[in-house]
């Protein structure tokens, strides 16, 4: 594609700039090639600011509005950076009767993060999930691929310290 320059962003260096010009590259005639294309490049840059988003749309010569509205659909994308951990918070049945609404209360007090939302740092995201699949463990956070299941508000910050 093109120079290095056409990209601004402050989370987006030249290396990453060259390999999303390799992903467009290599998927360029490919058909349906704008989620292979949004998907490699999210995992090159973490998420996908709009920069990127127009980046890509020139790269394959697709409407910009065409490549945000496949970014902005599907929920693979993120159009927000994310943390180093991603918090994932059950919200099922039994999980919210034994207590999970305290433990995400609490990690929004200690580490001003609300749902949706990653910490300044970008240490965390936290997200709510309808179910984990672990209700026999209710509540149940996972973090990143750890799970923990039986914890109190009480337990969740001596669990997330461990996590830099």
């Amino acid at each position: 594609m093109a120079a290095t320059d056409k990209l601004q962003h402050p989370d987006v260096t030249p290396e990453m700039i060259r390999e999303i010009d390799d992903i467009i590259e290599s998927q360029k005639n490919a058909p349906g090639a704008v989620i292979p294309v949004l998907r490699m490049s999210q995992d090159v840059v973490g998420y996908l600011p709009v920069e990127v988003i127009d980046y890509i749309s020139a790269g394959l010569n697709i409407p910009s509005s065409d490549v945000y509205g496949v970014a902005t659909f599907y929920s693979l994308f993120s159009l927000t950076p994310k943390g180093r951990h991603r918090i994932r918070a059950c919200l099922g049945t039994a999980c919210y009767v034994k207590g999970i609404k305290e433990v995400m209360g609490r990690i929004s007090k200690e580490f001003d993060l609300e749902v949706g939302g990653t910490t300044e740092d970008r240490r965390f995201s936290l997200e709510a999930v309808r179910c984990l699949g672990a209700c026999g463990l209710a509540p149940v956070v996972v973090v990143d691929q750890d799970t923990y299941g039986g914890i109190s508000a009480d337990q969740i910050s001596g669990i997330l310290e461990k996590y830099e």
